[in-house]
Order: structure tokens, then sequence, then C-alpha cells
């Protein structure tokens, strides 16, 4: 998902705010001082006070209200995303069990769709540069029908708990993973993990285990989690709306009721992709309930003037805007690593911002064009030098079985065209038009900043956006898809971060 921009300042206008005021009582104290002959008439004297009174009192309460605004949190977004009326009756709020499950007729239908596609001769040389090459689909479809094992596959993700909860009209799908043993004396603590497009809650198979029993991963156990992997609306073996407007804010409030009926009232929470927006809208609906926010992907939406003052000069002028060398190294030239790679990534979001439906009629009825349309990602958003490669290099980070398991989870769930909608729903109202945008996040903040990611954020710009980043760091390998390319890597972050916010008790601050 490649959904970047630059933000407005809030905090400058507050610190202008402050200054104003100083500025203005000090002009006045200079005016009530008496004149160079040494008449200082009471009667002036005392006008000139009282305007003097009333003036800082003004500029404290517009300061006041400039912080109220700084602070102000976003509305829990309340819906009915079911079919037709809401009912009158109370909504079911019972957990049930579920089961990933496969019949022999789908299988049935999906070799016989496999056996029709029709392929195209890539062009000589042109290895991923034209999207996915043809050749390497060839050999990925192969693989598909000769060798995956799809009931193999649902036993794999049979292997942690499933869920499902009616919230807000439509059923929500969730993996909830408790740790298989705790030291004595130490509670879990509750994690949502959320994912993003084109991926699955099965980005996250591979650091569940690291964060639910890290000692017997060879990392430390001072912190143990208690994971909550949901499936987006409309994503996977979640529901989708079905009704318009179904934006992050209103999977931020799915997921946060969704924490709360599972009886969570202070939890962490961490994303990339979408997961980044949806946890950072959930920072700023319930900042007292969330004791962390991580980020392996950390965009800002709206373009201030040193935002744009640090493109043009950054390269030069590196500490003038806080930028580090590693900075420097990712952003510039601008014009090729910024401008132009937004400009040959985003296609696809500018099509599914547009018109989801009608490129996602197609994909939902073949699952060689779906599988061409998901793979394409994996490879160049893992690495940008994957498209110098005819095979794309997907099985330099990943393996066949891990990335068909997700694509078969878009397959048999149906759910390609609804995932998709989610980029309308986000985008067609204007990016750095709507609340969320406007607003900073006060959650306690970590960021992993990955090489390859689409789009580098660094810290200066973050910090405008995250005004308590306790902890930023630029990671030493990996790219979009992190939990599952680099889950250790990922792991170890997120256990350092929430080790710094609990040693220093950041949440609790937060709320003074």
């Amino acid at each position: 998902m490649c959904y970047k921009g630059t933000q407005i300042l809030f905090q400058y206008e507050v610190q202008q705010t402050n200054s104003q005021a100083k500025a203005l009582s000090g002009a006045f104290r200079t005016l009530n001082q008496p004149s160079v002959d040494g008449c200082c008439c009471p009667k002036g004297k005392a006008g000139i006070m009282l305007l003097e009174i009333f003036l800082i009192l003004g500029a404290i309460i517009i300061y006041f209200l400039a912080s109220k605004k700084k602070e102000e949190t976003l509305p829990f977004k309340e819906g009915w995303w079911g079919k037709g009326q809401k009912p009158d009756t109370e909504e079911d709020a019972t957990i049930r069990p579920f089961k990933v499950e496969t019949t022999e007729e789908e299988l049935s239908d999906l070799f016989r769709r496999l056996d029709q596609a029709r392929f195209t001769e890539p062009l000589e040389d042109s290895f991923f540069h034209y999207g996915i090459n043809l050749a390497c689909l060839r050999k990925v479809v192969s693989y598909w029908k000769n060798q995956f094992n799809w009931k193999k596959q649902v036993e794999v993700l049979n292997k942690y708990p499933h869920f499902k909860t009616k919230i807000q009209g439509i059923d929500i799908h969730f993996v909830h993973v408790k740790p298989p043993h705790l030291p004595e004396g130490q509670s879990a603590k509750p994690l949502l993990m959320v994912h993003g497009w084109p991926g699955s809650f099965y980005e996250f198979y591979k650091i569940i285990p690291l964060l639910t029993d890290p000692a017997s991963h060879g990392l430390s156990s001072e912190h143990v989690f208690e994971v909550i992997c949901p499936s987006i609306p409309g994503y996977g073996f979640s529901e989708a709306p079905h009704k318009k407007g179904f934006d992050s804010v209103s999977a931020a409030s799915v997921f946060y009721e969704l924490m709360l009926r599972l009886g969570f009232h202070e939890f962490y929470a961490q994303g990339g992709d979408w997961g980044w927006l949806i946890c950072t809208n959930l920072a700023q609906i319930a900042p007292n309930h969330l004791k962390g926010l991580h980020l392996n992907l950390a965009s800002v939406t709206n373009m201030g003037f040193t935002h744009l003052l640090s493109i043009l000069l950054g390269r030069y002028l590196p500490g003038l805007f806080g930028f580090h060398e590693e900075d420097v190294r990712r952003m510039f030239p601008f014009l090729k690593k910024g401008l132009y790679k937004i400009l040959t990534e985003s296609g696809y979001a500018h099509i599914q911002a547009t018109r989801p439906d009608t490129v996602g009629c197609g994909l939902n009825d073949s699952p060689v064009g779906l599988a061409a349309y998901i793979l394409e990602k994996f490879s160049v958003w893992t690495d940008p030098e994957f498209r110098d490669l005819e095979d794309g290099g997907l099985e330099r980070k990943f393996n066949l079985d891990d990335l068909l398991t997700n694509i078969m989870i878009y397959w048999v769930s149906g759910c390609i065209v609804s995932s998709m909608r989610f980029y309308k729903e986000n985008i067609q109202k204007g990016i750095g038009t709507q609340k969320h945008e406007k607003l900073t996040v006060q959650v306690p903040t970590g960021i992993a900043s990955f090489p390859n990611e689409l789009m580098h954020t660094p810290q200066a710009w973050a910090q405008k956006k995250y005004t308590n980043i306790v902890s930023f760091h630029f990671m030493p390998r990996g790219g979009h898809f992190a939990a599952l390319e680099e889950p250790e890597l990922l792991a170890e972050d997120i256990l350092q971060f929430v080790g710094k916010v609990e040693k220093e008790q950041l949440w609790t601050k937060k709320r003074k």
C-alpha cells in the first residue's frame, strides 16, 4: 500500500501563538514606561495596563485553545456495515470459534481454472519491469498445481486459534494467540497486530511465536505478549462492509471495540501498510487505552513548507532539518528515490482508489490473474532491485508455500474486490483533508524504518505527527512486508520498544 505525502505542523501553530503572546506582552510593557520628558499620565497608564491585561489574557486563551486542538482526540466512528437497515435488537456480542476449511469442490474449481489459464509471452529481457514476468508466473502456476498442498496449509493456518464476532453489523475474523507458558509473576501484554494490502493475517505467523514465547527463540523474556491479529473487514475471513464509507477510522473503531470485547482496556498496537493508518487512528481515538504504538511504516499525509524546504535543501544541509546520514542516503536524489519511485509504484493505487470493482472482478474470476497481481508486489516492494531479475527474487526472502497461502486466502474468501475498495474509501475524499490527518498522535511511539520500504520517512518528519517517539531505528535490511520477511528483526524492535515504555511508564506520563 502506497499512501504518501507530508503533514501540516500543528506544533508550529502553538509555538507561534506562544511567541506572539510574549511579543505582545513585551510591547505593551514598553508602552507603559514613562516618556522621555518624564511625564506619565495616570489615566493613560491605567488604560494601557488594563489593555495589556486583556491582551495577555486573550493570548493565553488563544494558546489554551491551540493546545486543546493539538491534543484533540478522534471521535469513535459508530457505524452499521451489515446488510439492510440496522435492527432494533441489540447486536450479538458472542465470540465464536472459527476454523479455516476447504472442500474438494473448491479445489476442483481452482485446478480447472489453473489448467485453462492463458499466458502471454514476456518481452525479451523485460524481467519485472513491465510487471510480473510471465515466464516466472508459469513456474509459479506449475508449482501451484503440482506441488502446493492447500489442505496442508489449512492445517498450518489452524495451528493458531481463530475466532469471529459480530461488530457494527459484520463478522470480524481474528487470530488470538496466548503464550504457551508465562514466567511466575508475569502477565502477558495484549498486542494488536494489523496487516495491510495485499497481505493478510498470515503475514504474522512467523513473528507470533517470537512474541508469545520469546525465550524459546533466543529473545528476552522480560516482556511476553498475547497477540491478536484481526482481518480488516473486507479482507480474508472478515465480512466485507455492505455499505459505502468504511475507511481506516471505521476499521480502527471496530478493532477498538474488538479489544474491549476481549477484555483489554490497555494494550499495544503494531502495524505496517494499512495497519499503520488503522493503528494510528486507534491511537487518536483511544489514547488512554493504547499504551504504545509500534509501526514499520510511518507516513505523513500533509505537505508543509518545512517539508518542501527539506526536500530541496536537506541533501546539502541535513543537520538544519534534523536529517541523519542514513536519511540522506535513503531519500536523495529525491527525484529518483522519492517522486519517481512513487510514480512508478503507485499506478495500482490510482486504479483501486477510483475503479476498484472493474479490475477486481477480473482478478476474482482468475486465480492466475490474482497471483500475478499480488506476487509482483511481493517482489518489488521487498527489494526494488528484484525487478532486474527474471524470477523477481520471490524465493530469496519468501517461499512459494507462504506466498501461495496468502494468495489462497484472497481466492477462497473471494475478498480481492472488497480489499481494493478500501483504497477508494480512504482516498476519495482527498489526501490531507480528513480530520485524522490533521491531528497529532500523543501515544508513545516506536518506529522500525526498513531500508526497502516504498518511501522513507525521516524521524524529523515523523515526529511532527507522532509527537512522542521514544524509539526510531534504521533497520539493517528488509522491505515492506517486514513481519513475513524479517520476523526476528521486527520482533526485537517491538520488544525493545515495549521495554522502554514499560520501564519509564511512558503511557502513565502521557495521561498527565
